[in-house]
């Protein structure tokens, strides 16, 4: 599955993706960093990248409805070191989700994954 990290997900994720078998991007790498939320959707949207962040801007349907971009995973967590996130981005690799996310929205948290919509069967 193709995946754009937002600048403020740890490099460590983008390699247990790739080791996972995804084509996994960074908004670093293709040199996004310090652009506006619009821009980092738009480019995801354009290559067809589900987006993952922390960032819980992205988690509002008024401002990144359902449909117009390839899918946004938020990532609400207490505590957003490494030794908190991998744990839950592991369970989201686990799930599946990827695959059939398809536009949609997920939040994930330490003990859950939540759907607001877009996902196909």
């Amino acid at each position: 599955m193709k995946l754009k990290l937002d600048e403020n997900m740890p490099a460590a994720l983008a390699v247990l993706l790739r080791q996972a078998g995804h084509d996994a991007k960074t908004v670093p790498e293709e040199n996004l960093s310090g652009m506006d939320d619009p821009k980092i959707i738009s480019a995801a949207a354009q290559e067809g990248r589900i987006l993952i962040t922390f960032d819980s801007d992205f988690g509002d349907i008024r401002n990144y409805p359902i449909q117009t971009h390839a899918g946004i995973v938020v990532f609400r967590l207490i505590n957003q070191r490494w030794a908190h996130l991998k744990k839950p981005a592991q369970r989201l690799i686990e799930s599946r989700l990827f695959e059939r996310l398809q536009g949609g929205l997920a939040v994930v948290d330490e003990n859950r994954i939540r759907i607001r919509s877009g996902l196909t069967r």
